[in-house]
C-alpha cells in the first residue's frame, strides 16, 4: 500500500488483496512477483507467503483514511477476480470503494470470465473504474466481457503487449493505455503495434496513454513517441 506510486497513470495503490497465479503470456515475468519475493525476504507480514494469494483485513479502510482525493490503483499486487479471491471479500472491497467518493478507483484483471459472473451482483458506483489487461490480439475476448459490466469508466491495459491487436475495437471503451514490458528477461515492443493503435484511439476519439518503451532499464528507453508523451485520460467527474 502506498499513498505515493511510480506507476505513471495511477497516484497510490491499495493492495487489500496481494498474489495471484499465472494465466497467459503476459504473465511470465511478472513485476508484482518479483516484488513479492523480494518482500517476502525483508521480513514484511503481507508477503510471508511469498506470492500466494491472501487477504489481508487490515488493509480494508486504509482508502477512508486518505482524506485528500486519489487516484488508486487496486490490488497493484494482486488480482481482485482470482478464483482464491472469496465474493464476500470482493464485495466487501466495492463497499469501501463506494463509501469513499472522493477517490477514484481503477481495477484491473485477466480473470474476465469470474468478472463478468460477479458483476451483476457488485455495486458499480461511478468512482469505479474498470479495466482489462490485453497482451495481444489472443486475448481480445477480454474486452468484450469488459463491456458487459457497468463500469462508468472501462479502460484497457496492453501492457505489456506482446504482439499486434489487429482487431482491436474500441466501442464502449474509455480509455486505452500501451506499454512495454520493462525488467529481467523484457521481451521486446514493436513501433508498428503501438502506433497501430494510437491510430485506432484517434479515430474512435479514446484517450491513449503511452506508459513506457520498457525494456531492462525503462528509464533509458523512456516514453516518447513520435516524439512526445502520452498522458491522455478520460474525462470524468
Amino acid at each position: 500500500m502506498a499513498l505515493d506510486t511510480g506507476i505513471e497513470w495511477t497516484e497510490s495503490t491499495w493492495n487489500p488483496v496481494t498474489g495471484c497465479s499465472k494465466i497467459s503470456s503476459g504473465c511470465l515475468n511478472c513485476y508484482a512477483e518479483r516484488m513479492a519475493r523480494r518482500l517476502q525476504a525483508m521480513g514484511s507480514a503481507s508477503y510471508a507467503e511469498g506470492f500466494s494469494v491472501a487477504i489481508h483485513e487490515r488493509a480494508l479502510d486504509l482508502p477512508i483514511r486518505w482524506r485528500k482525493p486519489r487516484m488508486i490503483f487496486v490490488n497493484s499486487m494482486s488480482d481482485l477476480f482470482h478464483e482464491d479471491v472469496p465474493e464476500a471479500f470482493v464485495r466487501r472491497i466495492f463497499e469501501v470503494m463506494n463509501k469513499t467518493s472522493w477517490h477514484k478507483y481503477q481495477i484491473l484483471t485477466k480473470r474476465t470470465e469470474r468478472l463478468l459472473r460477479l458483476a451483476p451482483s457488485l455495486p458499480w458506483s461511478g468512482n469505479i473504474w474498470m479495466g482489462v489487461t490485453v497482451e495481444d490480439g489472443r486475448y481480445a475476448d477480454r474486452i468484450d466481457r469488459l463491456r458487459k459490466t457497468r463500469a462508468a469508466i472501462k479502460f484497457l491495459s496492453l501492457e505489456p503487449l506482446l504482439g499486434p491487436v489487429a482487431d482491436l475495437k474500441l466501442d464502449g471503451i474509455n480509455w486505452v493505455i500501451v506499454g512495454g514490458e520493462s525488467g529481467p528477461g523484457a521481451r521486446p515492443l514493436n513501433a508498428s503495434w503501438v502506433l497501430e493503435i494510437k491510430e485506432k484511439c484517434r479515430e474512435a476519439n479514446v484517450p491513449f496513454f503511452f506508459k513506457q518503451w520498457g525494456g531492462v532499464r525503462k528509464k533509458k528507453s523512456g516514453r516518447l513517441l513520435e516524439g512526445r508523451v502520452w498522458n491522455e485520460m478520460p474525462n470524468f467527474r
